[in-house]
């Protein structure tokens, strides 16, 4: 579970500086809030850990993509790729900006394979999503030279890989705009919760204005006198979610080191069952360790071993199987059952292009992810814990 296994008096104390000013909103009420800024230092913190000029804190991951499509101007008519292996919210977050979603197929890092783009790009693609599944990263330097070559922007959701890095450039921060989720079970958790990370000004104005109805946040005036240029919503990250935020941040580094720790003694263990292999990593040092993902030569003895692990209380998912994590698993997505009766945006006449979300079309996505099973990683793993995972990998292999 991460970063909520750490909570305690760091994030108590942050809350707290809240509390006692009473002013859970983000913006305004200068006087009473006593300087306590809590999404502001947050949004500062962690600009300056990604290594990036501007970063807003949102509602949470979802709304980061759907801010960040929006401020680069993706909307009706636009087609944006997006791998077949990621959380339905990156397909529903393009959605609802108005563009249509083209399932591209994965490489052996189980993230989108950089030759998918120019093999799937039509003269209505504007952008490409690589998601940064599992902790680890894709092949993001040659997704971003690629898109780029062929004038498509670059959304990178680092959902699941906060803290992650490919030789020490923190993910999120290679593509136009990066997306996080702070979600009960992510990394960094603030509940719920999100942030939206870009060098461009354009794009962070935006982004900001967008994320509140549209207000410049200008200083010099009071909040009802701000000035507005765009209309926008309501995706504001509260005080309270900005406090757990930088309790959460402080930690991340050795979060992660300890992951890294019990993920090695795991892998050392599978590594000696015979077929076993792992999934390739553009730089292990940089995987955030939150998950291990390992394979087996073929789909039926990924799911005999992952039954023999089952019956020895290891616990594995194959993603081939999940029901929310892969796209030929959508029965919803597929019927394009949206939320209006329409089936908006995929009737919208102002999309001329043709997309269809068949298993075909991603054949090694059906491979890979068949034989692949991925085991979560704790940051609070026990000798006990680990010895007694030991075991359960020693006893199924002899079976298997």
């Amino acid at each position: 579970m991460a970063g909520a296994e750490l909570i305690g008096k760091e994030e108590m104390k942050e809350v707290m500086d809240v509390l006692e000013t009473g002013i859970l909103m983000r913006y305004g009420f200068d006087k009473e809030r006593k300087g306590i800024y809590k999404v502001r230092e947050f949004e500062e913190a962690f600009a300056k850990y990604c290594g990036t000029s501007y970063a807003l804190g949102v509602t949470s991951g979802s709304a980061a993509l759907q801010i960040a499509l929006t401020a680069m101007d993706v909307g009706p008519g636009d087609e944006v790729l997006v791998p077949a292996f990621t959380f339905l919210a990156t397909y529903e977050a393009v959605m609802e900006v108005g563009a249509i979603p083209v399932m591209v197929d994965i490489d052996d890092t189980l993230n989108l394979d950089p030759l998918e783009i120019e093999k799937k790009k039509t003269q209505y693609t504007k952008a490409v999503i690589p998601v940064h599944m599992c902790g680890s990263g894709a092949n993001i330097g040659k997704i971003v030279e690629i898109a780029h070559k062929n004038k498509l922007l670059v959304l990178e959701d680092n959902a699941q890989g906060c803290g992650a890095s490919i030789k020490g450039k923190k993910l999120g921060s290679f593509g136009d705009m990066g997306t996080f989720s702070f979600d009960y079970v992510k990394t960094v958790t603030t509940g719920e919760g999100g942030m939206v990370i870009t060098n461009n000004l354009d794009y962070y104005h935006r982004s900001e204005w967008y994320h509140d109805h549209g207000h410049d946040h200008n200083p010099k005036v009071s909040r009802a006198l701000e000035g507005r240029t765009i209309l926008g919503f309501n995706f504001r990250m509260n005080e309270l979610q900005g406090a757990l935020g930088l309790a959460q941040l402080r930690k991340l580094d050795y979060l992660i080191g300890e992951q890294k720790k019990n993920k090695k003694f795991i892998m050392d263990v599978l590594a000696q069952v015979p077929g076993v292999g792992f999934r390739a990593k553009p730089d292990p040092e940089g995987d955030s360790a939150t998950f291990l993902a390992f394979n087996l030569p073929d789909e039926n003895q990924a799911q005999k071993f992952q039954n023999l692990l089952s019956a020895e209380g290891v616990d594995t998912v194959c993603y081939k199987r999940n029901l929310w994590h892969y796209v030929p698993n959508w029965e919803h997505f597929l019927a394009k059952a949206t939320a209006n009766s329409k089936q908006y945006p995929f009737t919208n006449p102002a999309y001329k292009g043709k997309v269809e979300y068949k298993k075909e079309n991603i054949p090694q996505a059906e491979s890979i992810l068949g034989r692949t099973l991925v085991m979560g990683i704790s940051v609070k793993m026990s000798q006990e814990k680990l010895d007694g995972i030991r075991k359960g990998i020693e006893q199924a292999a002899k079976n298997i």
